[in-house]
């Protein structure tokens, strides 16, 4: 495998986590590096069937990701990617506007509270703080805000260690994570996923100034296997 086609893999990892298929993240990674192609040069540079390459980028189209152009043979290009990140936040943005109607109509029920919401920017990094400091054994933090959350969590983190707890950083490339941690490096992170010991588990959006937070071990094992799978590809 060449280096071009080794990136274009690790981005359709990554754009996988956007809700792409398999087939729609490989071929989203191979319309960007070829800039504009037919169906038929994706399906080759994505190592995707021929005979499945027009109707997933007809889906991409569909999706926002890719524009199809004039004239015949029928040519596509990437949608903007300003305009491919806007729509990306916005469906964060929903998502949290939905927790939050989670969080205010479930105790109305009488219902078990399983996932809470938190805004301002403090507020989410006095929650972290307090996730590292009851940490008995592993907490994994795969952000991309590290710094920020090296300089603000210093103590916490410090404290930890010398608890004995493995602290595991995911991050991009060329961020300093702090001393005696575990990284992992991986492009193209944007929100923070946090689990602590398998039991606690944090989702934040891209500026750290909303997340949403559980201390049900079912839901924290999800991004547990989340962070894991991260590791994982990396790794590999």
């Amino acid at each position: 495998m060449d280096a071009n086609n080794e990136r274009i893999l690790k981005i359709s990892e990554m754009l996988k986590m956007l809700g792409l298929s398999s087939y729609e993240a490989q071929a989203f990674s191979a319309l960007v590096y070829h800039g504009v192609a037919s169906a038929d040069t994706i399906a080759d540079t994505a190592g995707i069937p021929r005979t499945s390459a027009y109707k997933v980028m007809e889906s991409l189209v569909q999706s926002g990701f890719a524009k199809e152009t004039e004239g015949r043979p029928k040519m596509f290009k990437p949608e903007d990617m300003n305009k491919i990140r806007r729509d990306i936040d916005s469906k964060v943005q929903t998502l949290f506007e939905d927790l939050r109607e989670l969080r205010d109509q479930l105790p109305s029920k009488g219902e078990p509270q399983l996932i809470y919401t938190i805004s301002g920017h403090q507020k989410v990094i006095d929650k972290l703080a307090e996730m590292i400091n009851m940490t008995e054994k592993e907490i994994m933090i795969a952000t991309p805000r590290v710094r920020e959350i090296r300089n603000d969590l210093k103590k916490q983190i410090d404290n930890a260690i010398k608890r004995g707890v493995r602290v595991i950083f995911v991050t991009p490339p060329n961020k300093r994570v702090p001393e005696n941690t575990e990284v992992y490096r991986k492009d193209g992170i944007v929100a923070t996923d946090v689990a602590s010991d398998q039991t606690r588990a944090l989702i934040a959006g891209p500026d750290l100034d909303e997340c949403g937070y559980s201390d049900n071990p079912a839901l924290a094992l999800h991004v547990y296997q989340f962070i894991n799978l991260m590791i994982e590809n990396v790794s590999s």
